[in-house]
């Protein structure tokens, strides 16, 4: 069964930006995409959904291909490929891969005009792998269907960047330890 999560950020690029870092994990098997879209929200509220796979190209390149192959079967190869690639292409159209359109547009109407929601539909992942990459890179999470474990690990990671910075000033990490592994409010033992 695959999870999704949504996650605001405050422009389009930044959530490119974390989307292509995720791209970059599946290349290392350690997350496994079903679909990732950067929803878009103009100052008009209109939204644009930037979708990684577009079921009508695909199906207009394998009509193309299979009406060429039928097409050279009657002596008609260019005849074969239009209506092999007009005919993929109207499946491919009427074939809703991923995360469902209206799905996203109604939660990306949530975020302010100029931001941008990265929706996630994640069949698999290596989950302290996954949110050690994403440590510290901002967003804030709109909807998960994690258990609370994992939404608030998420939530934590994505947060990082503020207690990182701030605890890294001071030498100590975000449990209070110092870098010799002492607690803040602990002396030195003797």
């Amino acid at each position: 069964m695959s999870d999704l999560a949504v996650i605001a950020f405050p422009t389009e690029q930044k959530a490119e930006e974390v989307r292509q870092k995720l791209l970059a994990m599946q290349k290392d098997y350690v997350i496994q995409l079903g679909d990732a879209v950067v929803a878009v929200k103009h100052a008009d509220g209109s939204i644009k959904l930037n979708q990684l796979f577009h079921p009508a190209a695909a199906g207009a390149a394998a009509g193309s291909f299979w009406g060429l192959l039928i097409g050279m079967i009657f002596m008609m190869p260019i005849v074969g490929v239009a209506l092999g690639a007009a005919s993929g292409a109207l499946g491919g159209a009427l074939t809703d891969v991923g995360i469902d359109d209206k799905f996203m547009k109604d939660v990306a109407q949530a975020i302010q005009p100029g931001n941008a929601a990265l929706f996630l539909l994640i069949n698999k992942m290596t989950a302290d792998k996954v949110l050690a990459d994403l440590r510290g890179v901002g967003g804030t999470v709109l909807r998960t269907s994690f258990d609370e474990k994992k939404e608030t690990a998420l939530r934590n990671a994505l947060a990082a960047a503020a207690t990182g910075q701030s605890t890294a000033a001071t030498g100590q990490s975000a449990t209070g330890e110092s870098a010799t592994g002492q607690s803040a409010g602990t002396a030195p033992a003797t």
